[in-house]
C-alpha cells in the first residue's frame, strides 16, 4: 500500500482535477445506491406505500411542492429521488456484472486466438468481425425482443454484445507478446500453453482491459437506460432510471418536466463521472502519451 501511495500513478490521479471529480461523482453514486434504501422516504416499488392523490407533485422548492417528496413525484405519487435512488442501484448492479462478464469471456477468447495463432485466431476474428458489423445497439434490441424483459436476460443480451471489442483488444496485445523472450523461455521450459497465457501474457495486456472496462460500464449503463426507455429491457415492475425518463417524456411538455428531466440527468451525472476516470485512465496507462 505504501509503495502505490508512492507511486507516480496516483502522484499523477491525485492532481488531476478531473480524475478526482470523477472519483467523487462514482464514489457519491456508489454509495447513495448502498446506503440510499435506508435514506429515502419510500420504497418506491411497494404498491401499498403508493398513493394516487400525490401525482405530479413538484419539486420541494417549486410551489405546490411538497417537503415530503424533495424531487417531485410521477404519475404513480413515486417519490422521484426513491426511484432514482432504486434505478441507480440497477444501473450499476447490470454495468458491473456485463462488465465482468464481458471482460472474462472477451479475455479469453482473446487470448485463446492470439496466443494459437492460425486458424483459430482467423476464425475466432471473423466471429467478432461478423458481430462488430451490426450496430450493438441492434443486437441488443434482437435478443431482448426474442426472448423477453428481464435483469437476468438484460445481463446476457449486453455481455453478448460487449465481450467481443475486449476479445479484439487483447488479441493484438497477446500477438505482440506471444514471441517476447520471456513467452519463449516459459516455452521451452515445457509450461503448458493455458499457465503460460495466464501467468505471462495475461498480466503484460491488463492495462488496456482496465481503460476498457471503466469505459464499458458506463456504456452498459447508457444501453441498459435505451432498452428500458423503449421498453425492452428491465420489466415495469423493477426500478430503471430508463423506464422513469419514458414515464416523464409523455408528460413533458405539459410542464411535468421534473419527472423526465431528473432522472435523465441522474444518468448523466453517473456516466459522466465514469467516463472522467476513464479517460484518466486511458492518459495515463497509455505508454504513447508519456
Amino acid at each position: 500500500m505504501r509503495d502505490f501511495c508512492n507511486s507516480e500513478f496516483f502522484f499523477h490521479f491525485s492532481r488531476d482535477k478531473t480524475a478526482l471529480m470523477g472519483l467523487f461523482i462514482v464514489t457519491a453514486f456508489v454509495l447513495l445506491a448502498s446506503a440510499g434504501p435506508f435514506l429515502v422516504p419510500q420504497n418506491p416499488y411497494d404498491l401499498q406505500s403508493l398513493d394516487l392523490a400525490n401525482a405530479y407533485k413538484p419539486p420541494a422548492w417549486l410551489s405546490g411542492g411538497d417537503a415530503r417528496f424533495p424531487l417531485g413525484t410521477d404519475e404513480q405519487g413515486r417519490d422521484m429521488l426513491s426511484g432514482m435512488v432504486y434505478g441507480a442501484r440497477v444501473s450499476l448492479f447490470i454495468g458491473l456484472w456485463v462488465m465482468l462478464a464481458s471482460c472474462a469471456l472477451g479475455t479469453a477468447v482473446g487470448l485463446w486466438a492470439g496466443y494459437s495463432g492460425g486458424r483459430v485466431d482467423a476464425f475466432l476474428m471473423r466471429v467478432v468481425d461478423v458481430q462488430l458489423s451490426f450496430p450493438a445497439m441492434l443486437v441488443a434490441l434482437f435478443i431482448m425482443s426474442a426472448f423477453g424483459r428481464g435483469l437476468f436476460k438484460l445481463t446476457i443480451a449486453l455481455t453478448l454484445v460487449g465481450w467481443v471489442r475486449y476479445a479484439r483488444t487483447i488479441r493484438g496485445a497477446a500477438l505482440a507478446e506471444r514471441n517476447r523472450e520471456y513467452v519463449e523461455a516459459s516455452r521451452l521450459i515445457g509450461l503448458p500453453p493455458r499457465l503460460l497465457a495466464l501467468r505471462h501474457i495475461l498480466p503484460n495486456v491488463a492495462t488496456p482491459l482496465i481503460v476498457i472496462a471503466t469505459v464499458h460500464v458506463g456504456n452498459v449503463i447508457l444501453t441498459e437506460a435505451t432498452l428500458s426507455y423503449l421498453g425492452v429491457g428491465v420489466p415495469v415492475t423493477e426500478p430503471s432510471l430508463g423506464l422513469l425518463v419514458k414515464n416523464g417524456y409523455d408528460v413533458l411538455f405539459s410542464g411535468i418536466w421534473w419527472a423526465s428531466v431528473l432522472p435523465g440527468s441522474f444518468i448523466m451525472a453517473l456516466v459522466f463521472g465514469i467516463n472522467l476516470l476513464g479517460d484518466f485512465l486511458r492518459d495515463e496507462l497509455n505508454p504513447r502519451l508519456k
